[in-house]
Formats: structure tokens, C-alpha cells, sequence
């Protein structure tokens, strides 16, 4: 439905460096504060920003909670989102001041996919100690019983969430021959199961207990924040390997650490964590843990169309319509 018509060339103030094309096309049509140093903003720089802007353009660095959201000025009723995931956005606060969101879905999630394929790869192979090894000198030589690693053919995958990045995974995994198992909220349809060759899990727990590997692809709610705990990364097991491409805050930070350094797992893959750019060195100091710095949607291709997606949206606020990407209720 049409609403009342914004500015039409509104005010927007961006939080972090975009690509160039990106920047390039918003300087064209709005009226546009970049952060071309690309230094984080801190909380008195947020306050100021949403004091004057008509949209603002965040990041999953910037924590747009309830209270910077009581603070924003009249002018502030857009928050369009550079990124999918929502959780660093009080939700409700936002919708109890009448300010849209929106993020950029779906065009990463290729991109997202093949970083967790790489980790299922790269974990039980033990590719990223074998790289540490060549480069510090300390490589003898080709040996029957050095370096070995496991097999990834004929083991089950289980996946945590299987909406888009999801899917994408379970199609790279199951050419790698990886049995798919996965939980949902909602099971798939079957045509899709058949298609991916899945098994649905009504039950957590189940799905876990079932895995070699855990790959976690679902968004971090309240409902979701340490979803996996000491008991189910128990349930994984000694030969059991995690993998969180997702959100650090879906694992209990605590929990994960002490079954790593007690081998009540095999071994995990990360590329996320609670307090980034922050990362405990306990998990630095392991050698069972792959440590990569968020680089889920990092590719040239993805930038640029999570900006197209974000001017896209800011225009049709501006010119009255519902931005396509607006998180709707359900994300509540």
C-alpha cells in the first residue's frame, strides 16, 4: 500500500565505507554522509547521525538498540540495513517509534555458502595447519601416518537452518558426498528435500546427535542465543565437527572453548564470534579450531548488490512505497 510521499532526496547518513560504485550511486541521489575513513562510529558519532538523518544506513558494527533508537530525531524513519542478518537492531523499539528497517537478503547467500563449504573441507583436513606447517619451516617431508585428516565422502552433515545459505550448502555438500540431514522450524517441501536429497529432524537434538558435522545457518534471535550448549555440543560428540558461519552468539562462548580444549569435539570452523573484531585467545591457542574474520559475504560481487539492494530500498521509502526488503513482524 502507498503512504504519504518522503523526501525526495532524503538525508542519509552511512556508518562504513561502501564499495565505490555503491557510494558513487547514492551520492547521485541522496543526500549523502559517507564514511570514506571507514573507522566504526561510536556511540556519541550514532547519536548524532540519527539526531539529524531521514535514513540511516548501519552495519552489523553498529548497535542500534532501544536506547540510541529514543534518542534518534523526528526526521529518522528508516533504518536500511547493510547486511541481512537484523540482530544488532532493536526490532520492537524501531517499530514502536514508527522507523521502517530493511537489509538485503538473498544476494549473498552463494557467496555465505561456499565459506561453509570451505570449513566442512577444511576442518577434518586439516588444511589450514598443514598451510601453518609448510610456512613456518617445519614440514619434513611426505610421510604414511603424517598430517592425517578425515574423510568428509559418506558422513552426515547437519544443518541448522535450512533457508537460503542453507540450501546453498546442502547442494555443494551433498556433490562432496555428504549425507544431509537438517532442522527447521518449518520442514521443507518435499519436493525440495528430494531435490537435496535431506532429511528433515523434527528436534534439534536429534539432528545433532545424527551429525559428524554441524553447520549452523540460522539467524540469532532470543530464541536462538546459545542454542548450542555444553549439552549438545556433547551430543556432537569426540568426532564431531562444529561449523558457525552464522552468528558467534547462536554458540555459548564458554562451552564451545572447554569441549575444544577437552576433545569432547573433534574440531570447529568459525568465522564468527560474540565480541568481534575480538577473539578469545583460548580459541587462538587451539589447533583443533579454523579462525577466519568474517568473511561469509565478502566477495566484490555481494558488496556491491547488498548496496544495490539498499538503495533500492531507500528509494521506494522515499517515494512513498514499501521498501521490498522491510523486515516485517515475524522477525520479532
Amino acid at each position: 500500500m502507498t503512504v504519504s510521499a518522503r523526501p525526495a532526496r532524503p538525508k542519509v547518513v552511512v556508518t562504513r565505507a561502501l564499495p565505490d560504485k555503491v557510494e558513487a550511486r547514492m551520492a547521485e541521489l541522496f543526500d549523502v554522509s559517507l564514511n570514506r575513513a571507514d573507522a566504526p562510529f561510536d556511540r556519541a558519532r550514532l547519536e548524532a547521525a540519527i539526531a539529524e538523518c531521514d535514513v540511516l544506513v548501519p552495519t552489523v558494527t553498529d548497535i542500534i538498540d532501544a536506547d540510541l533508537i529514543s534518542r534518534a530525531g523526528d526526521k529518522l524513519k528508516l533504518i536500511a540495513n547493510y547486511g541481512a542478518g537484523v540482530d544488532h537492531i532493536d526490532l520492537k523499539a524501531a517499530q514502536a517509534r514508527g522507523i521502517v528497517v530493511s537489509n538485503t537478503p538473498g544476494v549473498m547467500s552463494e557467496d555465505a555458502a561456499d565459506i561453509a563449504m570451505a570449513l566442512i573441507l577444511a576442518a577434518p583436513r586439516r588444511l589450514v595447519e598443514g598451510d601453518k606447517l609448510v610456512r613456518e619451516g617445519k614440514w619434513t617431508g611426505w610421510s604414511p601416518t603424517s598430517m592425517r585428516g578425515h574423510r568428509i565422502g559418506g558422513r552426515t552433515l547437519g544443518i541448522l537452518g535450512m533457508g537460503r545459505i542453507g540450501q546453498a550448502v546442502a547442494a555443494r555438500a551433498r556433490a562432496f558426498g555428504l549425507q544431509i540431514h537438517y532442522h527447521n522450524r518449518h520442514r521443507v517441501p518435499a519436493v525440495l528435500e528430494g531435490q537435496l536429497g535431506a532429511s528433515w529432524h523434527s528436534t534439534l537434538d536429534s539432528l545433532v546427535e545424527a551429525s559428524d558435522i554441524l553447520t549452523i545457518h540460522t539467524p540469532h534471535t532470543a530464541a536462538t542465543e546459545h542454542l548450542i550448549d555444553a549439552r549438545r555440543l556433547d551430543l556432537l560428540g569426540p568426532e564431531g565437527w562444529l561449523i558457525n558461519t552464522a552468528r558467534g552468539e547462536i554458540v555459548d562462548p564458554e562451552a564451545l572453548i572447554g569441549a575444544l580444549q577437552d576433545r569432547r569435539i573433534a574440531g570447529a570452523g568459525l568465522d564468527v564470534y560474540v565480541d568481534e573484531p575480538q577473539v578469545d585467545p583460548r580459541l587462538v591457542a587451539l589447533d583443533t579450531v579454523i579462525l577466519l574474520p568474517h568473511l561469509g559475504a565478502a566477495t566484490f560481487e555481494a558488496r556491491e548488490a547488498m548496496g544495490a539492494k539498499v538503495v533500492l530500498n531507500i528509494r521506494m521509502w522515499s517515494g512513498g512505497d514499501r521498501p521490498p526488503d522491510q523486515v516485517l513482524e515475524g522477525w520479532l
